[in-house]
């Protein structure tokens, strides 16, 4: 039986330590990304960031217009208690479904695998909505069969079939650095909204 991925599940899961998704830094294939970029002033936002090792890495490279996301009370201590400088307005606790704004760029690391599968097609609308014209949704997605979770798996032709209508796939292929616990098991995805 699916359990009810609401906040309090999220708050107890921080609560009893059980965040086993987290690697304790920042994802190597997010970070060889945003070793590429280039453009400070771009608008970022990470939802369900948990303790948002990318936020910290790319507010420390200087990407100021950073901003995480996450329903978790817990979560959004735990990442303020390890890197306090991080600015309480950038720091949304809320529902990423409920979230407005426009954003350059959508960092995907362990979100959409702890959604409940009936909310992927949500999800993909959402991102589209929070994007400005040719933004992107960048980030990995796992690569295993669909399992009782969280995480839930998927494979590339399931992911492609969310994201067609609002999004032109540039990458979407196996991560070659993915950690060894990950490795094999781990797409990374660039998509680019539809204009």
């Amino acid at each position: 039986m699916m359990p009810e991925l609401d906040k309090g599940y999220w708050e107890k899961r921080w609560a009893d330590g059980e965040t086993g998704w987290d690697m304790g830094s920042v994802s190597r294939p997010l970070k060889e990304f945003i070793d590429g970029l280039t453009d400070k002033e771009i608008k970022i936002l990470i939802p369900g960031c948990g303790n948002a090792h990318e936020a910290e890495y790319l507010w420390n490279l200087g990407f100021k217009n950073t901003f995480v996301v996450d329903i978790s009370k817990k979560a959004l201590g735990s990442f303020k208690k390890r890197f306090p400088s991080f600015p309480s307005e950038n720091t949304i606790c809320w529902d990423f479904f409920e979230l407005t704004g426009n954003y350059d760029l959508i960092l995907e690391q362990t979100f959409f695998c702890a959604l409940a599968p009936s909310q992927r097609q949500d999800y993909a609308v959402k991102v589209a909505e929070l994007l400005k014209p040719n933004g992107m949704l960048v980030g990995v997605l796992f690569d295993f069969p669909l399992e009782d979770g969280p995480p839930y798996g998927g494979n590339a032709e399931e992911y492609k079939v969310y994201f067609q209508e609002h999004f032109k796939v540039a990458r979407l292929e196996r991560c070659y650095n993915s950690i060894k616990p990950r490795e094999g098991r781990e797409l990374f995805v660039i998509l680019r909204k539809l204009t």
